[in-house]
C-alpha cells in the first residue's frame, strides 16, 4: 500500500509493447498501466487506487500513431486527444470523434490523455465513448496470452466495469472508415464551457443521399451505465427525408432510449429533456451542414513544434533509477522523487518554486509546465516520467534575464492580481506564441481553457498576451 507521501512502490517504463505486457503478466491485479495519467493519478491522490507497480507505456515507439488502411482507422494506444484533433482525414471523416476529443479537458490534459486511457475508465459521461460507439469502433486486448477484439458493446460491462483481464492492455481502437457521404457530430452538455464532465452527451451518424436519410446512428453518454444507442430513432430516420416533423419524432425516440439517473451533475428529468434538445440540434446541424460552425479552423495545441508526440526511449528505464533530467537548461541528477508527481518533485526535490499547486487535479492549471515542448499539467505527470525528458517551468520562460513577452504583457496590463495563477498563466501563454505568433482572441481564449482565475475575470490577462504578440511584431 502507498502512504500519505509514497504513490506506488514500483514506477517502470518499459521500451516495448511486449516488456509491458510480461510486467503486465507478472503483477496482474497490483499493477496500473498510465500513458496521459490524467485519471490514474487523480485516483491514486484521492486513495481510490494503490497499485503496487504503475507501468508508464507513453515511450513505447509506435503507440501513438494514427493509420487508416484498407477501409478501417486505428489508433493506438498512446493516441492523445490532441492529435486526434490535429488529423485533418479524421476531423474531414470522422467529425463526431474529432469534436469529442476537443471536448476534453483543456490543451494540457488533451497532449497527455489518450482516446485508449479514455476508453479504459469506462466511465459512461467520458466524451470519446459516445462517437466511437456511433462509429461501430472495436478494441484490440493483448497480454502475453495472446490478442482477443471486441465490440464496444462487448467490452463494456457496466459503470466503470469492462472485459479487460488483469494482464491484458487495450492496444488498439479500431473503426470502420465511414462512408464518404456520411456526416457526424457530437454534443455536449455540462456546467462549464471547458474542463466540464458531461451532464448528457449525444454522438449522431448519417449517411446521406441528398435530403433523404439512408442510415441513421445515435449514441447518448451519461444517461445509462453505459452508453446507449437510441436504436428506435435510428430505425425511424432510415429513408426519410430529414424535416423538423422527423427530427422531433427522432427526438422523442431518442429520450425514450435514455435511462438517466439523478446525481450532482443534474436530476434524470433534465437530462432526458437535455437528451431531446440536443439530439434535434445535432440533426438539425448535419442536415443543414453547421456541424463545424463553432469548431476552430486551426485548433490551439500549446505543442509547439513537436507535432504532439514525445521522444520514445531506446531501452527500458530501470525502476527507482536515479532521474536525470534538464529543467531549463540545467542538468538535475537526483535520487529522490521516483514516488511522486513532476510538481511535487519540482518544488520539493529541485525546489523550483515558481510552479504552483492550486488543485493537484488538473483542473486549474497553476503548474502548468512544457515536458518535451508539450504544455502539460505537471501535477498528472509522475516524476520518473521527467527521465531524460527536457522540462521548461515558469523560471525559464525568459531569456537572458529578461522577461518575456507575456510577462511584461502582465505588468503592463494589469493581469496580476494574487498571483497564484500566473505562472501557469505565463507558460500557456508562451506556448501559444511560440505556436501561433499571431494569435486571434479566441485563440488566446483556447489556450486559457486548462488555467483558472480566481481574481481578474480573465480580460487583462488576454490582453497581456495580444500586448505580447504585438510586441513581437513591432
Amino acid at each position: 500500500m502507498t502512504d500519505a507521501t509514497t504513490m506506488w512502490q514500483h514506477y517502470h517504463q518499459p521500451a516495448s509493447l511486449a516488456e509491458a505486457l510480461d510486467l503486465l503478466a507478472q503483477y496482474r491485479e497490483q499493477a496500473r498501466i498510465v500513458n496521459g495519467g490524467t485519471d490514474l493519478l487523480i485516483e491514486i491522490e484521492r486513495k481510490l487506487r494503490a497499485p503496487q507497480a504503475v507501468i508508464d507505456i507513453s515511450r513505447i515507439a509506435g503507440l501513438d500513431v494514427i493509420t487508416v488502411d484498407a477501409g478501417t482507422v486505428r489508433l493506438g494506444a498512446g493516441v492523445t486527444h490532441n492529435q486526434v484533433v490535429a488529423h485533418p482525414f479524421l476531423r474531414e471523416r470522422a467529425f463526431a470523434l474529432a469534436r469529442a476529443c476537443w471536448d476534453v479537458g483543456a490543451p494540457q490534459i488533451r497532449n497527455r490523455g489518450t482516446v485508449a486511457g479514455n476508453l479504459v475508465t469506462a466511465s459512461p459521461a467520458n466524451d470519446t465513448i459516445t462517437p466511437l460507439w456511433a462509429l461501430g469502433a472495436s478494441v484490440v486486448l493483448r497480454s502475453a496470452r495472446g490478442t482477443r477484439t471486441l465490440a464496444l458493446p462487448e467490452f463494456y460491462q457496466g459503470v466503470r466495469r469492462t472485459a479487460l483481464e488483469p494482464d491484458e492492455m487495450l492496444v488498439e481502437v479500431a473503426f470502420p472508415l465511414p462512408d464518404a457521404s456520411a456526416r457526424s457530430t457530437f454534443h455536449k452538455l455540462g456546467l462549464r464551457r471547458a474542463q466540464a464532465i458531461s451532464v448528457i452527451n449525444v454522438a449522431a451518424l448519417l449517411v446521406l443521399d441528398g435530403g433523404t436519410v439512408r442510415s441513421a446512428r445515435i449514441t447518448l453518454g451519461a444517461v445509462a451505465p453505459t452508453i446507449v444507442e437510441a436504436v428506435e430513432a435510428g430505425r425511424y430516420l432510415a429513408g426519410r427525408v430529414l424535416d423538423d416533423a422527423a427530427i422531433a419524432e427522432a427526438s422523442r425516440l431518442a429520450m425514450d432510449a435514455a435511462r438517466p439517473i439523478d446525481d450532482v451533475r443534474g436530476p434524470a428529468a433534465y437530462r432526458r429533456a437535455m437528451v431531446g434538445v440536443h439530439v434535434a440540434r445535432a440533426l438539425r446541424e448535419l442536415r443543414d451542414g453547421r456541424e463545424r460552425d463553432d469548431f476552430p479552423a486551426h485548433p490551439v495545441m500549446l505543442w509547439g513544434v513537436s507535432g504532439g508526440r514525445f521522444p520514445p526511449v531506446s531501452a527500458a528505464v530501470p525502476d527507482r533509477a536515479p532521474i536525470e533530467v534538464s529543467v531549463n537548461g540545467q542538468q538535475y541528477v537526483s535520487a529522490t522523487g521516483y514516488d511522486k508527481t513532476l510538481l511535487r518533485f519540482l518544488r520539493e526535490d529541485l525546489h523550483l518554486i515558481g510552479t504552483k499547486e492550486g488543485c493537484a487535479e488538473g483542473e486549474c492549471g497553476a503548474c502548468t509546465v512544457l515536458l518535451d515542448g508539450i504544455a502539460v499539467m505537471a501535477c498528472l505527470v509522475p516524476a520518473a516520467r521527467a527521465h531524460g525528458a527536457q522540462i521548461v517551468s515558469v523560471e525559464g520562460i525568459g531569456s537572458g534575464g529578461q522577461l518575456h513577452p507575456v510577462q511584461r504583457g502582465l505588468i503592463e496590463s494589469g493581469g496580476v492580481q494574487c498571483g497564484y495563477c500566473t505562472p501557469g498563466f505565463v507558460v500557456s501563454g508562451a506556448s501559444l506564441l511560440a505556436e501561433t505568433p499571431a494569435p486571434t482572441t479566441d485563440e488566446i481564449k483556447q489556450a486559457f481553457t486548462g488555467n483558472l482565475c480566481r481574481c481578474t475575470g480573465y480580460v487583462k490577462i488576454v490582453d497581456a498576451v495580444a500586448r505580447a504578440a504585438q510586441e513581437a511584431h513591432s
